[in-house]
């Protein structure tokens, strides 16, 4: 984990206040401001322009990043949305073939629309992905590692490939500023949904756009005023508090989830364990190249069937069953009928999520209560399978 940018994390927004000197930057709640005097307006006017508290956590996701400028907008979704006021009608956007549902769902909607046009593509395989660069795209969206099944593809390699005349797009969600800088590796925008590890107590939705260059962060910060998704001041202000604890957060977390998915690794009752981690992961070598850190994030399949699925996740005391990631607690999540379900049946199984498929966002409780935790959900189950095949063989 990077220490600097830790280190910029835990002071966000800290001695910002000029007038009084407030170690916690002021949450400035009013919708408007006033003039000075007739066509004398001051820095601030009108909230969804600017605000003060919101600037503050622009700044900071800005110098985590590295970028020139961002933009916090009040969901993830629309920072992903703001991104697509950039396209034209006709132009082209590659997205991965297992992008995030809600992604996926925007992408498909604008394009029946006429609103652009999409081709979702497995990024990592290069004939593919080089055959689809021949149709000039406007815009090469990445995500990595993807969701859910951490795929991880080379972002330096596809942004080189995709060059200049094409605006490249990081999705960091799954991951922080912390351990990965994507504007490093050449891409353009990076995008949060800031609900997640960057706020990381599943008490705020949120997002942000972050540019590497000040002409693009002018066109999307007009362009997120023109439409009015800017974040609201309070959201921003919960989410500056947030960020100070990411470094710590970030730090135990991954320590929580590379337990937990060598744990699942070697258990008799789980096929595949999807965690960049694991050396056997496909994407092992590229994640610790560009990656400082593998993560919280993981998923894996069981040998179960469904009604034993269901109850293998009734059986967890600690594992919440919710969408979303990043927070302090334990999720887990059944991708194909919650955070994927807008992806048709087909395009599930394209990128290759089953219905045996669980995503689990590991949380910051001590590892041992997690692990014991996962210990009596299997024994459980494995207490009704062998009793069943009892009763199977006595006829």
């Amino acid at each position: 984990m990077n220490q600097q940018r830790a280190t910029q994390a835990v002071r966000a927004g800290i001695e910002s206040d000029q007038q009084y000197g407030a170690v916690t930057p002021p949450l400035y709640l009013s919708s408007n401001y006033t003039f000075e005097d007739l066509g004398s307006p001051r820095k601030y006017d009108y909230s969804r322009s600017g605000n003060p508290t919101r600037d503050v956590l622009a700044e900071c996701l800005a110098e985590l990043e590295g970028g020139v400028g961002a933009v916090v907008t009040s969901s993830g979704m629309s920072a992903v949305h703001l991104v697509t006021q950039l396209l034209e009608p006709g132009d082209l956007v590659i997205v991965p073939h297992d992008c995030y549902g809600g992604t996926y769902r925007l992408f498909t909607s604008l394009a029946k629309k006429g609103g652009c046009r999409v081709k979702f593509v497995d990024q990592g395989d290069a004939k593919a992905f080089q055959a689809t660069l021949q149709e000039k795209p406007r815009i090469l969206w990445i995500e990595t590692p993807s969701n859910p099944l951490l795929r991880i593809v080379d972002v330096e390699q596809l942004c080189q490939q995709a060059g200049d005349d094409v605006i490249k797009v990081v999705d960091n969600t799954f991951l922080s500023p912390i351990q990965q800088k994507p504007l490093e590796l050449g891409a353009d925008l990076v995008i949060h949904s800031t609900t997640k590890y960057i706020n990381g107590h599943s008490d705020v939705v949120g997002g942000a756009v972050i540019a590497k260059a000040p002409e693009l962060h002018e066109q999307v910060a007009w362009w997120a005023n023109c439409i009015g998704i800017t974040a609201s001041p309070f959201d921003s202000f919960i989410t500056t508090r947030g960020i100070r604890t990411l470094g710590i957060r970030i730090k135990k977390h991954e320590e929580n989830a590379h337990a937990i998915a060598e744990f699942l690794d070697n258990h008799p009752l789980v096929n595949n364990v999807y965690y960049p981690g694991l050396e056997h992961h496909p994407g092992h070598l590229v994640a610790r190249k560009q990656q400082q850190g593998f993560g919280a994030m993981l998923s894996f399949t069981t040998r179960f069937n469904q009604d034993t699925l269901a109850k293998f996740i009734r059986e967890l005391k600690l594992f919440s069953l919710a969408e979303s990631l990043g927070g302090v607690e334990s999720l887990i999540c059944h991708p194909a009928t919650m955070t994927h379900a807008a992806m048709d049946e087909a395009a599930q199984l394209e990128a290759g999520i089953t219905s045996q498929l669980l995503r689990v966002s590991v949380g910051i409780e001590e590892v041992d209560d997690l692990l014991a935790d996962l210990t009596q959900a299997f024994e459980r189950i494995q207490l009704d399978i062998d009793k069943h095949q009892k009763e199977v063989s006595n006829g």
